[in-house]
């Protein structure tokens, strides 16, 4: 994926910061989730990124990945049909077979998170149902759906690193979505810097990818 051609911008510092294996924040629109989802790429995901975002993103922890990675790992859909609001296509849930106990404390979540990123592993490495979530891009990604499992995933494969992408929703404390404010405020709290996933899109489309 040739990114010599993007300009400079939110989008070429979000690839910097992914390389680096920090934290970001993806934004989509207001008409769409109107949602945060901090973004980590899923190779520099250890337990503590994932205590990050169950702390002080208190949304569901989903593993982003493209449809081959599915099929590798044989990871069926969660149900036969997809019927849910923005069309988010999880797989079943899984847990690392080895190195876990319960699978849900951060090491758990991470050493499984390291199972899907690990070319090399095989489905019977998985066990399901378990505590991390993978959801699977769109084939035709951002072209086809702006949502924040292809964003990420666009993202991973652009910073040349692994196309896993380890996401959870910001949830404010009182329960409810994170919106504008909220989330400027989470970012300048721990440093994290923003993107929309329409300036991603527009990446994508930009070097064709």
């Amino acid at each position: 994926m040739n990114i010599e051609r993007l300009p400079e911008g939110r989008v070429r510092r979000a690839l910097e910061e992914l390389k680096a294996g920090r934290i970001i924040i993806v934004l989509d629109d207001a008409d769409r989730e109107n949602e945060g989802d901090f973004l980590c790429a899923g190779q520099f995901a250890g337990p503590e990124v994932v205590n990050l975002m169950a702390v002080h993103g208190r949304g569901l922890i989903c593993a982003t990945i493209t449809a081959e990675r599915a099929k590798e790992l044989d990871l069926p859909p969660q149900t036969g049909t997809v019927s849910a609001l923005h069309g988010t296509n999880f797989t079943v849930s899984v847990d690392a077979v080895e190195g876990t106990t319960t699978g849900i404390s951060a090491a758990d979540r991470a050493k499984t998170i390291s199972v899907l990123c690990d070319a090399d592993a095989k489905p019977e490495e998985l066990g399901r149902p378990g505590h991390m979530f993978p959801i699977v891009a769109h084939p035709e990604g951002l072209a086809a759906r702006r949502g924040h499992t292809e964003a990420s995933v666009w993202l991973c494969k652009a910073a040349g690193l692994y196309p896993v992408g380890i996401i959870c929703e910001i949830i404010a404390e009182d329960g409810t979505m994170a919106r504008g404010p909220e989330l400027e405020t989470v970012a300048r709290t721990f440093g994290m810097h923003t993107v929309h996933v329409d300036e991603i899109a527009e990446a994508a489309r930009l070097i064709g990818e």
